[in-house]
């Protein structure tokens, strides 16, 4: 039998069927015909590129293989999609960084059965992926590409900031360096639009996707959402896939990467300390203690946020700043012409929403100077 037909033999019975044991007879042919492992292999690139098509990314793919299956399945897919990127058409900088991105490390020796059957597993939930809203790369505009190149060095710096303030156990210490780190975002996204505006072909918004992982996913995207919203940007909800699609101006979405991933380590470290206290008196319910506290903490950081926002225009920049507004709003239009609201659910202990108010009030960004 040559190795594409034990390849066709082995995707019948494993990964089109439905019975108990189909992962089973797949993988004993795969594991009886060692020739067929470079053809698997090369199906395995084939499912990664379909899955490009059909609008995922690197790292989209390995965060719901992380979420499906385990550890192994993880470093399989990675080696798959590094394979595959030797293939593919050239793609933009936020693809390329992904591609660094991805997990290293070579998966753990096993036999050859246990080896194919975590490869059918794997070609089983490639094949399955839905097709989500394709995230094209931003056209640039030479502005644009002018403010790339400062915006890394001022990214550097804010990431360096919010390292400090995940880091330190003084919430003085930590709003401070989260005040100075989102000042640097806001003259960061205004010096942008001010190029943009200036420039004959202003740059177009873009997108990416974060993932808002379980548990206590419905806070998580509150607080995404809250800050996408302070920073120019719209974020909309894919519960069933685990990630948030934030759309916005491309300086305006690594702001809202860096400053969401700030914030939530800053929740989850004073979440398990005021948990503690908690715990310390007499109290259980950790659950819907930390479900209303995420809860708060979100709601409280969106407020804070949103009041900041507006310090730091001038009329003068008014207009760029609704331009771009209208913009993210046609290009979210674009991608997801139907959404639908939901209602934070299992926020019912006193306790928690109080300890993650105050959490997020040692955590505000307090007001600053005007920018113009």
């Amino acid at each position: 039998m040559t190795a594409p037909a034990t390849v066709d033999r082995a995707f019948r019975a494993a990964l089109y069927a439905t019975a108990g044991d189909a992962l089973d007879t797949g993988a004993s042919l795969l594991a009886a015909d060692p020739a067929a492992d470079a053809e698997l292999a090369r199906r395995g690139r084939e499912f990664v590129a379909s899955a490009w098509q059909r609008g995922w990314q690197p790292a989209d793919v390995v965060r719901i293989v992380r979420r499906e299956l385990t550890g192994v399945h993880v470093r399989l897919v990675a080696e798959l999609v590094r394979a595959q990127a030797g293939q593919d058409r050239a793609r933009g900088p936020r693809w390329a960084a992904q591609l660094e991105e991805l997990p290293t490390g070579q998966p753990p020796r096993a036999d050859r059965f246990s080896h194919a059957t975590a490869v059918l597993e794997l070609y089983r939930l490639l094949l399955r992926l839905p097709t989500v809203e394709p995230l094209d790369e931003p056209r640039t505009s030479p502005a644009g590409a002018q403010a790339d190149r400062a915006g890394s060095r001022m990214l550097t710096r804010i990431r360096a900031l919010l390292a400090k303030a995940e880091a330190t156990g003084f919430p003085e210490e930590a709003e401070a360096l989260s005040a100075k780190a989102q000042e640097l975002m806001a003259r960061h996204s205004v010096d942008e639009a001010l190029l943009a505006a200036r420039a004959p072909a202003p740059d177009a918004p873009g997108a990416c996707r974060i993932g808002v992982e379980p548990p206590y996913e419905q806070a998580k995207a509150v607080l995404l959402d809250a800050v996408a919203t302070a920073n120019h940007c719209r974020a909309v909800w894919n519960e069933p896939l685990g990630f948030s699609t934030v759309v916005g101006f491309e300086a305006d979405l690594q702001a809202v990467e860096l400053l969401h991933t700030s914030l939530l380590v800053q929740a989850t470290t004073a979440m398990t300390k005021a948990e503690a206290a908690q715990r310390a008196g007499g109290r259980r319910r950790t659950k819907t203690f930390r479900q209303s506290f995420l809860a708060a903490y979100a709601h409280r950081v969106g407020a804070r946020l949103a009041a900041a926002a507006g310090t730091q225009v001038t009329e003068d920049l008014l207009p760029v700043l609704a331009s771009r507004d209208v913009a993210v709003a046609d290009r979210l239009d674009r991608m997801f012409p139907e959404t639908t609201t939901t209602r934070l659910r299992g926020v019912s202990d006193e306790a928690g929403w109080t300890e993650g108010a105050r959490a997020a009030d040692r955590a505000e960004v307090r007001s600053r100077p005007r920018l113009g």
